[in-house]
């Protein structure tokens, strides 16, 4: 008998209706849906889409940017370094030469000095020669002086010239 109650009430809503009716409310729903999407569209989806697109582009705009600065930076760093090391190269082989502009001119002044040295040993050299020889020839005078003295007292005046 249960079974009977359910399907005449069943039968009952069958009568009236259903699940779904098509009368002037369905379309008017229709309607309303398609209004509320067009306001929620115009007044909030647009707007939102706008301003998600711009940031989207900004942060597209502002990557591209930041890659271009960061490839510029390597480039620059690389310029840098490779300049470093020319300079380093220069510098160094400007070092060299001093040094050996140095050494050269200290090996000049040494034999300039020993030049000096050897002129000024033969200059002494000769002065004690001509010393030497004025001494022997006053010697020579005195010896000869002191003979003759000798052989005047021993022989006399006379007997000596």
């Amino acid at each position: 008998m249960m079974h009977w109650t359910v399907l005449l009430a069943v039968e009952e809503a069958a009568k009236e209706g259903g699940l779904f009716d098509i009368d002037a409310t369905l379309p008017l729903m229709a309607v309303q849906f398609l209004i509320l999407v067009a306001v929620l569209n115009a007044i909030f989806y647009k707007p939102l889409t706008k301003s998600i697109e711009e940031r989207a582009d900004y942060i597209r705009t502002t990557q591209i940017s930041a890659k271009e600065r960061l490839v510029k930076s390597q480039n620059l760093a690389e310029e840098y370094q490779q300049k470093l090391g020319e300079t380093r190269r220069e510098s160094q082989a400007v070092i060299a030469a001093a040094q050996a502009d140095a050494k050269k001119i200290a090996s000049e002044k040494v034999a300039d000095a020993q030049k000096e040295a050897q002129a000024a040993r033969e200059k002494a050299s000769s002065e004690i020669e001509q010393q030497k020889q004025e001494a022997m020839r006053s010697l020579e005078q005195e010896v000869d002086n002191l003979s003759r003295q000798i052989l005047e007292k021993l022989l006399g005046t006379a007997l000596v010239k």
